[in-house]
């Protein structure tokens, strides 16, 4: 096979439905560039069809290659499992849900081969509901003030010059964040607009919950401001604290402390244990995260592959 120009890495999880229309899609699309190019789906063990539907897939077209980890590991470590078997000089990312166009790769690609390292399709409208919308909005005004390296407008519709990508895989925290890596590596980046489709069946994966713990692992994961915020309220506190006691001192003075007070203190004292309990709960998550990286536990581990031949 000659060198392969474009590798697409399409994380799978509960969206069996939508993989053969994908693939027709993407195999439509990428023709358009040339011949040369690769597909491959990563299945995260989202517990439907969809490893039956991409082993179909694969066996009908080698440019297909199917893999599929042992275990559910998330979004952004079945993407990077993807890069690390691409073989591109170009590797994009997709989603696997229809909300991202197959043919705005060709728009992307156009503009990566400008000279940049990075291309990102944003949208111009979402697609999705008003309360994703919202709590995505709120995710990256957090993002960006915890990392203010972070490239404003990502998405997980992107192509990227495979050296740049491949570098994603000397990363090992616990809770991977591929644009957060990103931006740390490069700044040569820019911005194709793209239309965001319908899903094509069902709702998304990412519920309020997911989206609330994404959002808390990738802020303490990626920034100090947790604990920066940690040492203010600290010291917040024992600046009340002190005021309190001054307060108590000129009462006791003039006269005026009583017997009763029993609510305030008990106020107090919740008040500030809370305060500790909070403290203590940012640094236990920096711990687990240091001894994640210490054990030396991968980020991810393969169980199945149909890999095309070479």
């Amino acid at each position: 096979m000659d060198d392969i120009e474009i590798s697409v890495i399409i994380p799978v999880f509960r969206s069996h439905l939508h993989l053969t229309a994908l693939n027709n899609q993407l195999v439509s699309a990428l023709e358009k560039i040339g011949e040369c190019f690769e597909i491959i789906f990563v299945e995260d063990c989202g517990g439907d069809n969809s490893w039956d539907v991409i082993q179909q897939i694969a066996t009908r077209d080698q440019r297909i290659t199917a893999v599929k980890l042992s275990k559910n590991f998330g979004q952004h470590a079945a993407t990077i499992c993807g890069i690390a078997q691409a073989k591109g000089k170009w590797i994009v990312t997709i989603d696997d849900d229809l909300e991202q166009n197959p043919n705005d790769i060709i728009a992307l690609y156009n503009e990566a081969i400008k000279g940049y390292d990075l291309v990102y399709g944003v949208f111009e409208q979402r697609s999705h509901s008003r309360w994703r919308n919202i709590t995505s909005y709120c995710a990256r005004k957090l993002f960006n003030l915890a990392i203010p390296s972070l490239n404003y407008d990502y998405t997980s519709f992107r192509i990227i010059k495979s050296s740049i990508a491949k570098e994603l895989q000397q990363f090992d925290s616990p809770y991977p964040f591929i644009d957060g890596y990103l931006s740390w590596i490069t700044n040569n980046y820019s911005t194709v607009k793209v239309l965001h489709a319908e899903r094509g069946s069902g709702s998304s994966n990412y519920t309020f919950s997911k989206l609330l713990r994404h959002t808390i692992n990738i802020s303490i994961s990626f920034s100090e401001v947790p604990l920066k915020l940690s040492s203010w309220m600290g010291l917040f506190t024992s600046i009340l604290g002190l005021l309190w006691l001054f307060l108590i001192l000129i009462q006791k003075v003039t006269g005026t402390v009583t017997v009763s007070g029993y609510a305030s203190t008990m106020a107090a004292i919740l008040f500030i244990g809370g305060i500790q309990l909070i403290v203590l709960g940012v640094i236990g998550e920096y711990i687990y995260r240091i001894n994640f990286k210490t054990s030396k536990k991968p980020l991810y581990l393969v169980g199945q592959m149909i890999k095309k031949n070479n």
